[in-house]
């Protein structure tokens, strides 16, 4: 009997693509506020947003590939990059968190303050 052929699992690449996406986002942002003149940090909390929707998009990604997975009986190949996508997305759900929650308080000192 020939062994299983590998086949592609195009949802763990798409996956792992928004996952890194999802992690670099927020610390694109802060890179690009420090070296810009015309980006303030504030001005790249857009990078907030991106960050949780890729992320969140990364999980659903995951969940069908593990499906695939799962119906191909491991023949649809991509465990591995189904892996690395869901830490990514968790790594890039986390900065979303932590920016959000920085932003948030930054603007309530702002309130308080005047």
């Amino acid at each position: 009997m020939a062994a299983p052929t590998r086949g592609s699992n195009p949802r763990a690449t798409a996956a792992a693509a928004l996952g890194a996406i999802a992690a670099a986002a927020v610390p694109a942002g802060v890179v690009l506020a420090r070296a810009s003149v015309r980006v303030s940090l504030i001005g790249a909390s857009w990078s907030i947003p991106v960050a949780a929707v890729c992320g969140v998009g990364a999980i659903l990604l995951v969940r069908g590939a593990h499906t695939q997975l799962r119906i191909s009986l491991e023949r649809s190949g991509g465990r591995r990059r189904a892996q690395a996508a869901v830490y990514l997305a968790i790594a890039g759900i986390c900065f979303a968190l932590s920016g959000a929650i920085a932003v948030g308080f930054y603007e309530l000192l702002l309130r308080l303050e005047g």
